[in-house]
């Protein structure tokens, strides 16, 4: 078995510095936990996960600029994870796909404790933490995903729904076109349609999903096939199923 860790490194992540505080508070009276750093924001917090890769990121949902839900899906570390929110929605959904807890704001010193302990049994056992499931929990919402995070290296790219032109499988990856430029993101095209699909993007084929506002004609190709014709000159197949969508959404 592996000897139990001196200490657990934790970092906060939220945007309200008086939350920052009572967290780093807690975790002052309790022995075997380190307060590594604390962030603002989310990009800081991509940052500081990967280069400090800390065992517990305490875990704010709903910021500005980059949500907790994106953090989840750039970083590279996978670290145990404690969502803090001052929102509900996601509470049954976090316990399913193993995040370590869920505090909803505000909570008692008595339940951050438990949170604690339910993180030092998971680092003391090696578990894994799920970030790719954490991460598609924001799925569950009703309404669409008003932009995509791609990273690459050290760059987070932060694209806003209108601005994609369309979106190309590539295996477990998608490549997104966005006003000619490309930028790969591990994610499957499955997942990009369930987030965008209700804001104005339709899967044409197996392999495409477009910005409809983007699209300037459909022509006949083949039996049963099609090509669609995009603002900016692509040119891609449309399959039966997919202009019986089209014509859904036209």
């Amino acid at each position: 078995m592996p000897e139990p860790r001196a200490e657990i490194s934790v970092l906060v992540v939220d945007d309200e510095a008086p939350a920052r505080a009572l967290l780093a508070e807690y975790l002052a009276e309790r022995p075997g936990f380190e307060l590594v750093a604390e962030c603002a924001n989310g990009f800081d917090a991509v940052r500081q996960i990967d280069e400090l890769r800390p065992d517990l990121v305490l875990l704010d949902i709903q910021m500005p600029k980059l949500d907790g839900f994106e953090v989840l899906e750039l970083i590279h570390h996978a670290p145990q994870i404690v969502f803090t929110t001052a929102h509900d929605e996601y509470a049954l959904k976090a316990f399913e796909v193993q995040a370590v807890d869920y505090l909803l704001k505000p909570f008692s010193a008595e339940r951050f404790e438990q949170a604690l302990e339910r993180a030092r049994q998971r680092v003391a056992e090696g578990a894994g933490q799920p970030l790719a499931e954490l991460a598609r929990m924001r799925r569950e919402r009703s309404r669409p995903s008003d932009r995509v995070v791609v990273r690459e290296g050290a760059e987070i790219h932060v694209l806003p729904r209108d601005s994609i032109d369309y979106i190309e499988s590539d295996d477990d990856y998608a490549m997104i076109h966005a006003g000619g430029r490309k930028l790969r993101k591990k994610q499957t095209l499955a997942e990009l349609e369930n987030l965008l699909t209700e804001g104005g993007f339709v899967r044409i084929h197996r392999c495409y999903l477009i910005n409809v506002d983007r699209l300037t004609r459909i022509e006949p190709y083949a039996k049963d096939s099609r090509v669609a014709f995009l603002r900016g000159g692509a040119r891609l197949p449309v399959s039966r199923a997919g202009y019986a969508r089209l014509k859904d959404w036209l």
